[in-house]
């Protein structure tokens, strides 16, 4: 590591002095600093991103407008609040916003040239709020609209209809909306409708406060009246002459203060925008040919450099790799061990290897045990079987139930070992199902030691148990009363008479622990690691006195791990031992887990 980080600072000092000469060599003009985009293409974003604030309660979902906007308009944009939150940025999370924000995104104070029409009030004519029109009401004005169109085509031969934001329907003749022929002007496309009408009440109540006591009385029935102001997009107030006139500034500001407090609910929150060119590159050089052929001359003498410098560097760390490679491919009867040199990477990986070695000649002496002891377990009632049997059939004993009875047992002893062999050739292969539910522990324990309890009474030993009532495990109930049964198996059978046997199930945690503790003889210390391997004894006779495969902790560790939980042993000599399984307790009360 230290050399490749001394080699890599040496390229990069290399790299940046010639990176220094160069530019100095070839800079004709100071850099640039980056023009944004064209103003137009500004002020599009912002004319929408604030039809967007303008018909949302909120920005929520401007995202993928913003990211769909920047790709558009190749630009960075992000817009966040005032108080300086991200509200949506097309650049990558991180990315240091501009210093300055571009502009305010505001449909109630707009920039005047967002959008046309916008200048009359500050108010972006897209924020519609309560003028919004339902479908019913859009229909009554489109027919409206469509029997008005007819009548200037009518008397100007030409004309046509637009849409408002707020689902109006307007006639547009050819000198515009106001040149429609008196004939055509009934009136009642002009009309507000229930919508607009309740809006306008709305608004009325909220401009009766700014135009004073005399607001309302001054200008007889309605203070907006006279004032010419498109209150609805689409719809002027018609002017009336009745008494004592307000000055008409003054209304003016009432309405436009009074229409923003009643648009403010229906726009989102003021944003501040910022404009940003993508990558945020400056313009470069400008390079002559001369300049060029340069950039190519340093790079290739850098590109020199790094090459030599990499190879020194790699022949010294691929040398003993090299000598891994080789021992790694002898053949499996020769186990080399590799020479540690340094104490590096490459040294702690020889090391490893070697301790791979080791690990891989004492997993080979182990199976060559296993085969020996499989060979052993089954030699023996095989042999018994084959003598009574060629006893037997040369007529020196007669087949008596007694002898009927004993070539059984060994029979079921052969399909004892074989039935334990393939239990675990299923899970050394991950092959092991287990058909997983939630299985209450107090049952479980009832019934292994119910499966017991004759042989417990025959040998004069106790068994009792301590279960938590509410212990639920998420388990395969055939293979943990397997489980089960083995420890207890194998406790009755070191346990002498007189002595207990006791299961215990409870909670700690989340987990569930289950426990068979006996008051048998025993396991040394030095004993204990070898416990669950597969036909270990204490008894260095290999006696099968009492009894049992040599398999049954083996399968109890190789279950107890399949269902992601832990087994231990703990033991004196003289004073029994116990074996802990500690397991996930159940986390749903109907699940099978193939």
């Amino acid at each position: 590591m230290v050399r490749l980080l001394l080699t890599s600072v040496a390229i990069a000092v290399v790299s940046v002095g010639a990176t220094a000469w160069l530019a100095v060599q070839t800079t004709t003009r100071a850099i640039q600093e980056e023009r944004g985009q064209v103003l137009s293409d500004d002020t599009d974003i912002l004319r929408q991103l604030s039809g967007f604030a303008a018909t949302h309660a909120d920005w929520d979902g401007v995202r993928s407008s913003v990211r769909d906007l920047s790709r558009t308009m190749g630009r960075r944009i992000a817009l966040t609040t005032e108080a300086g939150r991200i509200i949506a940025d097309s650049a990558a999370p991180g990315t240091a916003l501009p210093a300055r924000a571009s502009a305010t995104v505001d449909p109630l104070n707009t920039d005047t040239s967002t959008e046309p029409g916008a200048q009359l009030a500050g108010i972006d004519p897209r924020a519609v709020g309560p003028y919004r029109l339902p479908a019913a009401e859009r229909a009554r004005v489109k027919a409206l609209a469509d029997k008005r169109l007819a009548c200037v085509r009518a008397h100007l031969g030409d004309g046509g209809v637009r849409e408002l934001p707020s689902g109006r329907t307007v006639v547009i003749a050819d000198g515009g909306e106001a040149a429609v022929p008196s004939q055509c002007a009934d009136g009642a496309l002009n009309t507000p409708t229930r919508t607009e009408q309740k809006a306008l009440d709305e608004l009325l109540a909220l401009t009766a406060p700014c135009l004073g006591p005399d607001g309302g009385k001054g200008q007889a029935a309605n203070p907006l009246a006279g004032i010419g102001v498109d209150v609805i997009p689409g719809l002027t107030a018609a002017t009336q002459d009745s008494g004592r006139r307000l000055d008409g500034r003054q209304t003016q500001s009432c309405v436009d203060d009074a229409r923003r407090t009643q648009l403010d609910p229906y726009v989102a929150p003021r944003a501040r925008l910022y404009l940003g060119a993508l990558g945020q590159q400056p313009v470069g050089f400008d390079l002559s040919p001369a300049n060029k052929a340069k950039i190519v001359g340093v790079a290739g003498l850098v590109l020199v450099v790094t090459v030599a410098m990499t190879t020194v560097v790699a022949i010294r760390l691929v040398r003993p790799l090299r000598a891994l490679t080789a021992a790694a491919q002898q053949p499996p009867q020769r186990h080399t061990r590799v020479a540690v040199t340094t104490k590096d990477e490459t040294g702690y990986l020889a090391a490893a290897f070697n301790d791979l070695t080791a690990r891989r000649q004492q997993l080979e002496t182990q199976r060559k045990a296993m085969v020996s002891d499989i060979a052993h377990e089954l030699r023996t009632p095989l042999t018994n079987i084959r003598g009574w049997l060629e006893v037997t059939r040369d007529g020196l004993i007669e087949p008596d139930p007694d002898l009927i009875a004993s070539l059984h047992d060994e029979a079921l002893l052969l399909q004892h070992i074989i039935d334990d062999l393939q239990d675990l050739a299923a899970a050394d292969a991950g092959t092991l199902a287990l058909h997983r539910e939630p299985v209450r522990a107090d049952d479980l324990v009832a019934q292994t030691v119910s499966a017991h309890r004759t042989l417990a009474e025959s040998s004069d030993i106790r068994l009792r148990t301590h279960t938590d009532p509410d212990l639920v495990l998420d388990a395969d109930p055939v293979r943990m009363r397997q489980v089960l049964g083995n420890l207890t198996s194998n406790a009755l059978r070191h346990t002498p008479a007189g002595g207990t046997v006791t299961l215990t199930a409870r909670q700690v945690g989340d987990l569930a622990v289950l426990s068979v503790e006996d008051t048998g003889s025993g396991i040394a210390a030095d004993d204990l690691p070898q416990v669950f391997e597969r036909f270990w004894r204490a008894e260095k006779s290999r006696s099968r006195r009492t009894g049992g495969s040599g398999l049954g902790l083996s399968i109890v560790r190789q279950f107890v791990e399949a269902h992601e939980g832990v087994v231990s042993v703990d033991s004196e000599p003289g004073k029994g031992c116990v074996f802990t399984i500690r397991l996930p307790r159940a986390q749903h009360t109907d699940r099978r887990t193939p």
